[in-house]
């Protein structure tokens, strides 16, 4: 299982015509996060990725002006694959690239940003730079990541929980979120806070249904169902209220069982040529040595 494993993984992040990134140079250069970080532990996960990265996407399409910023201004309805390996190139770099290739794709996706903006269809104005926005993709995206690593792979400290928020700062500033979460407890103050703003759409099931029809999963496909329906139970409650998904979009306990042998299993199958295999290598240690801890 492991050789094609390995290659479905490196195929997440191959985007044909996209940048090409080597996560190995140069040599020496550190990241915005150190190598024994919790963020380099999280990300290295598969699984964790892929069901926090749709738990993330929920949280979001619930912002009336994120949810227009995201469906009217990106390729996710036309072409969801190519959409989410961007979305996950992003993450590797802003975690494992070297500072320098971290800041300039940052930079980029700044511009744009820039361009962003219109009016949602209940006519609040929105740009996609806007702190408020940008804090609440934050917010979400270490919520989801965290929260499934927490939830499938392995429990993780209150220290390691609110460690991981701090670490996401250096790369949040970038990005220009400047509010964004530094600490377990302020992720909740800041959901508590959005929480009147989130509202039902059917963007939310249209969204799930191309989720469910795009096999993004490799030799994980076959789990491709339960692992949304357990990125769906990892939204807050209070959310899911919101936005309508009942106690169908659930995982059931033996779909649980599996996923959780699944990223367990990930979680120490280090794959040679991954971004958190290269890092590792850029900075003088073994390919495998996250894998090992």
């Amino acid at each position: 299982m492991k050789a094609p494993f390995a290659s479905a993984a490196k195929a997440l992040f191959a985007i044909p015509g996209g940048p090409a990134v080597d996560f190995a140079r140069p040599v020496g250069e550190p990241a915005l996060a150190a190598p024994d970080s919790v963020s380099w532990r999280v990300f290295k996960n598969p699984v964790a990725l892929f069901v926090g990265g749709i738990t993330a996407v929920l949280l979001e399409l619930a912002e009336p002006r994120v949810r227009t910023g995201v469906w009217a201004h990106s390729s996710f309805r036309a072409d969801p694959l190519t959409r989410l390996k961007r979305t996950g190139l992003a993450a590797m770099v802003t975690v494992y690239g070297a500072r320098s290739v971290a800041e300039t794709m940052i930079a980029g996706i700044g511009r744009q940003h820039a361009r962003v903006g219109g009016v949602t269809p209940g006519g609040e104005p929105y740009q996609a730079l806007d702190v408020a926005l940008l804090d609440w993709v934050q917010a979400t995206a270490s919520f989801g990541f965290l929260t499934a690593y927490h939830a499938l792979v392995r429990p993780l400290s209150p220290a390691d929980r609110d460690q991981f928020y701090a670490e996401a700062a250096p790369a949040a500033r970038l990005y220009g979120a400047l509010g964004a979460p530094r600490s377990e407890a302020e992720w909740e103050a800041q959901l508590a806070a959005m929480l009147p703003r989130l509202e039902r759409s059917p963007i939310v099931l249209e969204f799930l249904d191309l989720m469910r029809g795009t096999p993004i999963a490799g030799p994980l496909s076959g789990l491709q169902p339960p692992l949304i329906r357990a990125a769906v139970g990892l939204v807050p409650p209070e959310v899911r209220e919101v936005l309508g998904l009942g106690a169908d979009w659930l995982p059931r306990p033996l779909e649980l069982r599996l996923i959780r042998a699944a990223a367990r299993w990930a979680d120490r199958a280090a794959i040679p040529g991954a971004p958190p295999w290269e890092a590792c290598v850029r900075m003088g240690l073994p390919g495998d040595w996250l894998y090992r801890r």
